[in-house]
């Protein structure tokens, strides 16, 4: 199911965090489901229980977001009760308590459901008994009916204090909290999961099947006494809306944005009618699945398929659009200038955000219906093809009801988010991963780490392999580079040496993931110089993290040893080692080429840091046995070796001096006119900083023949080499030193950065670069002054 994909952003405009429902992720459900249908072939009872810790965790996770929107929603009324026994209330004591009618009762039962299971979960073992949280969980329930019975008098209370106070309507979103009714429809699929893997000899079984009973008796009251929108179907269905999101769907090699809608018994797509004045808006259904009829297919079992793909650096021009835009909306707001200006290029943003959420996803994801039609689906990460089966019931019914149905209004684009929304992290983020605890039987593990970048996750980090154990104790460090992130997220995987197939290509296509966590990447907690120690639920993993923005991060500090080699000159290094090219440079490039270029993101994916560290100290001190030591370490710490040194360079290798006009050089439309500039350019470089470029580019070029294995391009190597080879010192830089703009100063680094990636990205394409003596080769191998 392509676990390195992000589940996350598709997630909607930030209104769910204003609800008191428990809103799930789409692909988060999606993949519940997916699981439990490759799981119902798996007969093994030791699987089956190691499979309820995995219930188990999920459970906890959407319980935190769950009681995370409960405070959200309680905040704003503890100022107004306060309020209300003053001369000038907002509300009055009865106005909030109908509205906020029993929502402090259900934090505190999730409060003490989610304290009593967390503990249970990171002391896990086969034989832990959860079944009585569940059960006293099902006989609150009751809490929940008062809660339903209350509905329309909730939502009716708070249209007319919204209507009669401008204050209220202000601060006010609860009008669209009472849905509390699908929290209980997830606990019904979660106990259906937990029964399923819970084998009937477990004194579990009989407490949760009690728990169950409890939950279905009182979800058939919810549907025959209740008058909500979901009774737009035939009374007695028990069809239940889960969760709406957006998707992208590749139809005869088109991409289309659909709207999807996952019901307790079918998924459906469907697309919004356009309208003139935008009243009666309806849904056109595109196609729709019967959940008891989906399976899957994994990769290896699936047929070739070709995906139409967007250029990289077409991607990249949208960014560099949408970078521009941000930066001139924010000019405008400062200067103060008309609403009519703001709208008009927030309406540009929006297009261009738009256009890259429809051309990126590249990844596909295959499921099947019982007659074995092929269904591909996409969203966000995710592309298909689809199959409308011929009828279903009240199919025109369900369609129509979509409009009432929606919670999710807003494609997930920046436009949408609220002023004060974080725009994510720029700098560097440097992860300790320690340990993890509670696996009851011994494997070989390890994790990756991955941040998201404009919306998309990519691999960042990856440990070593931890070999048959069932406490691993990795204690790597990574630095890992932020593009604007928001989110960290760590995978752990079960290592499989049983491949049939040993094309690198198939990288670690086989290997079993065990589970996955993320954590938010908040400005905020992350500010200060100190390390944050924290734990993910999964497996009980241990991590310590510590951030350096950019403006520290852009720094280029001399060294204050008169020897070693980084942060010296490249002058000084070749002169003193009499040759042309850095002897670090030469022999890190000669390891990867021995035993790298197959590695799968290759100089993309951090090495561990404490690795990096040894062999920086061993350049640095002439430590003869480095060429030892570099044949014993991981190859991507040996590819973070080579990084660190140029980035450490006091002045980058492209120069201080002359970056300004590679940047505008690379901006001239004329094709013959900008490759004079850029050549001229080149060759007046130092010559020390030339040959050692034109070193490195020969060996990224190789790199970048094997792609099909490596995946990385021409264009991947750009991104990664770019801003460490152009990176100005900070006087130099366009970002001011003391921004007091978070948002502009990430679009004006995104916009620096992408230049410094399309410069190096022009001389990777070029097919050969004269110099002035035609001897280049001579020049790049020769060791001699």
């Amino acid at each position: 199911l392509c676990p390195s994909v992000s589940f996350d952003s598709a997630e909607g405009n930030g209104e769910a965090k204003q609800t008191v429902v428990h809103h799930i992720a789409l692909l988060g459900v999606l993949e519940t489901l997916f699981s439990v249908c490759l799981l119902q072939t798996e007969c093994d009872l030791e699987k089956g229980l190691e499979m309820r810790k995995w219930v188990l965790s999920g459970i906890l996770a959407t319980e935190e977001t769950y009681l995370s929107h409960l405070e959200a929603l309680l905040l704003p009324m503890k100022p107004l009760k306060a309020a209300a026994t003053t001369s000038q209330p907002v509300l009055t004591v009865a106005q909030i308590e109908t509205i906020f009618f029993k929502v402090p009762e259900l934090y505190e039962i999730h409060k003490e459901f989610y304290d009593g299971l967390l503990p249970r979960v990171q002391q896990w073992s086969h034989h832990q008994r959860v079944g009585d949280l569940f059960q006293k969980l099902a006989s609150q329930l009751g809490v929940y009916r008062a809660f339903v019975d209350n509905y329309e008098l909730a939502v009716e209370t708070a249209e007319k204090c919204c209507q009669a106070n401008t204050q209220f309507a202000e601060i006010s979103e609860v009008r669209k909290r009472v849905k509390g009714t699908v929290k209980v429809t997830r606990s019904t699929l979660v106990l259906h999961d937990l029964l399923k893997h819970t084998p009937i000899s477990h004194p579990d079984h009989p407490l949760l099947q009690d728990a169950l009973r409890i939950s279905q008796n009182f979800l058939s009251s919810i549907n025959e006494e209740t008058t909500s929108r979901r009774q737009t179907f035939k009374k007695g269905e028990n069809r239940q809306l889960l969760k709406d999101s957006f998707m992208v769907e590749l139809v005869e090699g088109a991409r289309k944005l659909r709207h999807v809608f996952l019901f307790t018994d079918l998924l459906l797509c469907a697309k919004l009618k356009k309208q003139i004045g935008g009243k009666n808006q309806q849904y056109d259904c595109k196609w729709y699945i019967p959940l008891n009829e989906m399976t899957f297919q994994g990769p290896e079992e699936a047929e070739p398929l070709t995906i139409p793909q967007v250029p990289d650096e077409e991607l990249d021009a949208m960014k560099v659009k949408i970078s521009h835009l941000r930066s001139e909306i924010q000019r405008e707001k400062r200067a103060n200038k008309g609403s009519k200006v703001i709208d008009r290029l927030r309406k540009k943003l929006s297009e261009q955000e738009s256009l890259l959420l429809l051309t990126s996803p590249s990844i596909p994801l295959r499921f099947y219906n019982k007659n074995g039609k092929v269904m591909m689906l996409s969203i966000l990460n995710y592309l298909c093809f689809y199959f409308i089966n011929s009828s279903f019931p009240s199919l025109q019914m369900l369609t129509s009801s979509c409009i009432k149905l929606q919670t999710v209004h807003h494609i997930p684009l920046s436009i949408n988010k609220e002023e004060d929304e974080s725009s994510g992290l720029y700098g560097f983020l440097n992860v300790i991963v320690h340990s993890a605890s509670g696996l009851k039987q011994s494997l070989n593990l390890y994790c990756t780490l991955e941040v998201d970048s404009f919306g998309f996750f990519s691999n960042k980090a990856k440990t070593r392999v931890y070999r048959y154990t069932s406490e691993p104790k990795w204690n790597e460090e990574f630095e890992i580079e932020l593009e604007g992130s928001q989110t960290l997220r760590l995978l752990c995987y079960e290592k499989s040496y049983n491949k049939t197939k040993q094309n690198k290509e198939d990288g670690d296509g086989t290997d079993r993931i065990m589970g996955k966590g993320q954590i938010p990447l908040d400005p905020q907690s992350l500010q200060g110089k100190d390390w944050q120690r924290t734990v993910i639920p999964m497996n009980g993993i241990k991590l310590s993290m510590k951030f350096t923005s950019r403006e520290f991060s852009l720094k280029r500090m001399p060294s204050e040893k008169p020897m070693g080699v980084f942060g010296v000159k490249i002058s000084t290094v070749t002169k003193r080692e009499r040759s042309k090219v850095p002897y670090i440079v030469r022999q890190c490039l000669e390891e990867i080429e021995r035993r790298g270029m197959e590695e799968v993101g290759i100089y993309r994916v951090s090495g561990v840091a404490t690795d990096i560290q040894a062999l920086k100290t061993a350049f640095d001190t002439n430590n003869k046995d480095v060429s030892v030591m570099m044949s014993e370490m991981d190859v991507n710490a040996i590819a973070g070796t080579l990084k660190l040194y140029f980035r450490e360079l006091p002045e980058p290798l492209f120069t201080d001096e002359l970056y300004p006009n590679f940047a505008g050089g690379i901006t001239l439309s004329d094709s013959v006119a900008k490759e004079s500039c850029m050549l001229n350019l080149l060759l007046s470089l130092p010559e020390p900083n030339l040959v050692t470029f034109l070193f490195l580019l020969d060996h990224l070029k190789r790199v970048a023949e094997k792609e099909s294995i490596n995946k990385m391009s021409l264009h991947n190597l750009a991104t990664v080499f770019g801003p460490t080879l152009l990176r100005p010192a900070e006087k130099d830089s366009k970002i001011p030193a003391n921004p007091t703009q978070p948002i502009s100063m990430g679009d004006s680094w995104s916009l620096e950065v992408m230049a410094q990636v399309q410069v190096l990205l022009y001389f990777l394409q070029l097919e050969t670069i004269p110099t002035p003596d035609s001897k280049r080769q001579s020049i790049l191998f020769s060791t001699e002054v």
